[in-house]
């Protein structure tokens, strides 16, 4: 590969830390500080008239608030210029139609984060094959985990390097996410076989050639019951708090451990997630996936008053599998993985798919005779075969015959992956 085909990437990456509890308490202050100078900002920002609504004049403001309040001091300068910049992006993202107007941070609502612009500030280290060490303004050096090669030191230069991270708290403690800027070799074009893919809630990946990815629980069976337990035990104290009284300290924690619980199985669905399209990008060139209308279809079932719905209960159900089989960050996963490797995806509209026989190419009623059976009901065919790689295969043909059998539902579209800054993540 050629010099000239370099190309620039950027990345992120997250790692865990592991803060004392001093570092700990110095985190959420300056978390809790730039909360509260977004919620300044945005308070300026309502009450200037709109000529005055200036950069220069936002950062005298910030300058003059760092001053009269006291605990404001303990968010460093820098962080909070990133503060001022991104409630400007936010405006900028509003006036193009890219998002809702910015509004007031809430305290227990807002993913507590500070941003650390300069990647010169962090002095990363690596001290251990498991751990890493980083210098964090006004907290000090902690470690964090190593878990991927990161540009430092003599890997590091003007090309390659580490261009600033941000501090993120969730329900499993304080993460650093590093924005990460490399040199890489554009991919040569992908040489590996087309595939079509179903997704789905009882079989969450089928692919048109027979392949199957599926996972069991996220929890196991102890997990699940303890998950339990707690739920339980968080809605009789909240059925016994009074009207008006605030949440105990106990019920609080029990919270807490709820949301330790969810994480833990949100993250090993990720982890699954990860391996599986991976495993897809490096094996295929072409990737052909149906464009799903995911708000649609878990709509509620409820209905009105005068005219109630059916199977509520049911719809409800079958929203949450949907919901946590996450098809739409499959798809984006996908979308920037095959790209890297040179590899495309591409979007059909999804109407037929599963009820149309992929041997024959006719749709007949009834032909689906279960969630896993398809039995084709044409009397010259008679097929049957897995539903799932039926569908599969089917999206893999509508892919191959350019849509022609399509009438009057869209055309293919290409997915790529969006070009978001690490510096958006939240």
């Amino acid at each position: 590969m050629s010099q000239g085909a370099l190309v620039k990437r950027q990345f992120g990456h997250r790692a865990r830390l592991v803060l004392s509890p001093a570092g700990v308490r110095a985190a959420d202050g300056q978390a809790h500080a730039a909360r509260t100078m977004w919620n300044l900002l945005h308070a300026w920002w309502r009450m200037m008239p709109k000529e005055e609504r200036t950069l220069a004049n936002a950062d005298a403001a910030i300058r003059q608030a760092r001053q009269d309040i006291d605990f404001l001091a303990v968010l460093p300068a820098q962080a909070a210029q990133a503060v001022l910049k991104t409630y400007f992006q936010a405006w900028k993202n509003c006036w193009e139609g890219r998002a809702n107007a910015p509004d007031f941070k809430g305290r227990f609502r807002t993913v507590m984060s500070v941003d650390i612009p300069q990647g010169r500030d962090l002095n990363i280290t690596r001290v251990h094959r498991r751990w890493g060490m980083a210098t964090i303004p006004k907290v000090g050096r902690v470690r964090f985990r190593w878990t991927k090669d990161l540009p430092v030191g003599k890997r590091a230069g003007v090309e390659n390097r580490i261009t600033g991270a941000r501090l993120i708290k969730d329900v499993l403690g304080w993460h650093i996410a590093f924005r990460v800027q490399t040199l890489e070799a554009e991919p040569d074009p992908h040489q590996g076989p087309d595939v079509g893919i179903d997704v789905g809630v009882t079989v969450p990946i089928a692919l048109s050639d027979g392949e199957t990815y599926e996972h069991g629980e996220w929890l196991t069976g102890k997990e699940q019951a303890r998950l339990l337990h707690l739920e339980q035990r968080a809605a009789q104290r909240k059925r016994h708090r009074k009207p008006g009284e605030p949440t105990s300290r106990r019920l609080h924690h029990t919270y807490d451990q709820i949301a330790g619980m969810r994480a833990k199985a949100k993250r090993r669905a990720l982890d699954w997630q990860h391996k599986t399209t991976t495993a897809i990008a490096r094996t295929y060139g072409t990737v052909v996936v149906e464009a799903l209308t995911i708000m649609n279809m878990v709509k509620s079932a409820r209905g009105t008053i005068e005219a109630p719905g059916k199977n509520v209960a049911q719809k409800s159900g079958l929203n949450r599998s949907i919901h946590k089989e996450a098809w739409g960050r499959t798809v984006t996963m996908l979308a920037y993985k095959t790209a890297r490797m040179g590899g495309t995806v591409v979007e059909i509209p999804a109407p037929g798919t599963s009820r149309r026989c992929s041997a024959c190419g006719f749709t007949t009623p009834g032909s689906r005779e279960s969630q896993a059976v398809f039995v084709c009901k044409n009397p010259d065919c008679g097929w049957s075969g897995n539903a799932d790689h039926n569908a599969a295969r089917n999206v893999l043909h509508l892919y191959r015959m350019g849509l022609a059998l399509i009438p009057a539902a869209g055309r293919a579209v290409v997915r790529r992956a969006k070009r978001v800054k690490p510096a958006a993540a939240r």
